[in-house]
């Protein structure tokens, strides 16, 4: 077997840089791996600036764990440590506000970076056939950046980490029969304390990110082995030249490298603005509660989440007792039409509306708080259902009819309500305005095999739209 090994063979006067290289290479498919995932790998001519988010999304995530690692050199996992500690960085570190302000900085680039990535996928249709693994592994992603911050949320040991931590860890309790015992092991102790710091610290720093860089791997390894969607949402393997590539692809270096670099530039400027001059963002990235140390015996007048987590919050708030009529009302209609204009067979029908029937019971039996969770988590869980609730003919909204683009306009605006709602008091009238938001949102899911296939769709072209420029 040995001797049938032999080295690639290099011209004697070729340089050393290419000899290491080729050495690697009979070892190792260092050259393969580049030009598999991106040296020689080809991608649609048309992206535009939606296109950037992906790649700028693998840096923000290089850079928190890059900066993560030189905190924990300092940090201490022990509640009557970690407070004085993240003070210790900040004061008395070499750089260490530097490198906080940008780990603290980089968790709300990488959620505005990874929202602005699935506008893009739900905008060009970038989940439908082929690509629903890769949009699954995206989804998957997206819970462990919640994941991820969620624990790595609690490790300041503020006031604000401290309440958070204990209402999110609280509604496990409303899950009948198992709540109480599950909110226990999470938190390893009867109310948030060192063992729930301990095990949090565990599951940001070593678990959850070995995960993620699991699943960016497999986003990535699926997307290239399906090919890049693009703005047209033309399958470009369709019309291949004599060399084998796609005749409207080209290589994604050094073409889209440099777009990339441009890119990146810009992003480090904004990043750098805010990192250097409002880290905290009025309050936003940064609460001022969580400056103080963690409290037991003295509850901040509002507990909310980060930004970030405020979409579902408010979800989660705007299920009261009152609104989980309308909830019952609103599941009876679904049923309803479903049977009335649903292709949908008679086994499936009935399957639903036995669901549906199971479901109102438990909404006169359960008490709202763990319709809320459900709610909460129903929020979240019914993105990963896209690919099969979208029924359009065409994938790109550039060839929807024009009114599918205010469906999606008043869609966006509702996220945006319900996460500006989460960061505000809940009084009486911005509670019923995220009721209305919420029936907005899983409306939006529930009605889109009807509304994504109903108007006038515009011709799709057999190549992709693209201006040199």
């Amino acid at each position: 077997m040995g001797a049938a090994f032999k080295d690639t063979k290099l011209p004697a006067d070729a340089p050393k840089s290419h000899k290491a290289l080729a050495w690697v290479d009979d070892r190792f498919p260092l050259s393969k791996l580049w030009n598999d995932q991106w040296g020689r790998y080809y991608a649609p001519k048309n992206f535009n600036i939606w296109y950037l988010f992906g790649s700028l999304a693998m840096l923000v995530l290089v850079l928190q764990i890059v900066t993560g690692i030189f905190l924990t050199m300092h940090y201490k996992p022990d509640a009557n440590l970690a407070f004085g500690s993240v003070e210790y960085i900040m004061r008395e570190v070499p750089w260490g506000w530097l490198v906080r302000y940008m780990h603290s900085t980089g968790a709300s680039a990488f959620f505005i970076v990874v929202y602005l990535h699935m506008t893009r996928g739900l905008l060009y249709g970038s989940y439908r056939k082929p690509r629903e693994l890769i949009w699954l592994f995206g989804f998957a992603i997206f819970l462990c950046l919640m994941a991820e911050a969620f624990f790595g949320y609690l490790l300041p040991w503020g006031q604000m980490s401290y309440w958070g931590a204990q209402v999110i860890v609280n509604l496990f309790s409303a899950i009948p029969f198992i709540g109480p015992d599950l909110s226990l092991w999470i938190r390893g102790d009867y109310v948030v304390s060192d063992a729930t710091l301990n095990r949090f610290f565990a599951f940001h720093v070593i678990a959850i990110p070995l995960v993620l860089l699991g699943l960016v791997a497999a986003h990535l390894i699926a997307l290239h082995e399906v090919g890049s969607n693009n703005p047209d949402g033309i399958e470009v393997k369709e019309n291949l030249g004599p060399d084998g590539h796609g005749l409207d692809t080209i290589p994604s270096h050094p073409y889209y490298t440099t777009k990339d670099l441009f890119g990146v530039s810009a992003f480090l400027l904004i990043y750098s603005a805010v990192v250097f001059f409002a880290p905290e963002m009025g309050g936003y990235f940064l609460e001022y509660n969580n400056f103080l140390p963690a409290d037991s015996l003295k509850t901040p007048p509002h507990i909310a989440p980060t930004w970030y987590f405020t979409p579902f919050y408010s979800v989660l708030r705007a299920t009261t007792s009152d609104f989980m009529w309308v909830v019952m009302v609103g599941v009876a209609a679904y049923v309803v039409f479903i049977w009335l204009r649903s292709r949908l067979s008679y086994k499936t029908k009935v399957a639903i509306t036995v669901v549906a029937i199971l479901a109102e019971i438990g909404m006169l039996l359960l008490e709202a708080k763990f319709w809320g969770v459900v709610l909460f988590g129903s929020s979240v869980v019914i993105l990963a259902l896209l690919p099969w609730l979208d029924h359009s003919p065409v994938k790109s909204i550039r060839y929807r009819p024009s009114w599918h683009k205010y469906v999606y306009a008043v869609f966006f605006a509702t996220f945006l309500t319900l996460g500006y709602l989460g960061t505000q008091l809940p009084t009486p009238a911005y509670t019923l305005i995220a009721q209305a938001c919420t029936l907005l949102y899983f409306s939006f899911f529930l009605l889109m095999p009807w509304w994504s296939a109903m108007g006038r769709f515009k011709p799709v072209p057999k190549r992709v739209t693209f201006t040199p420029h």
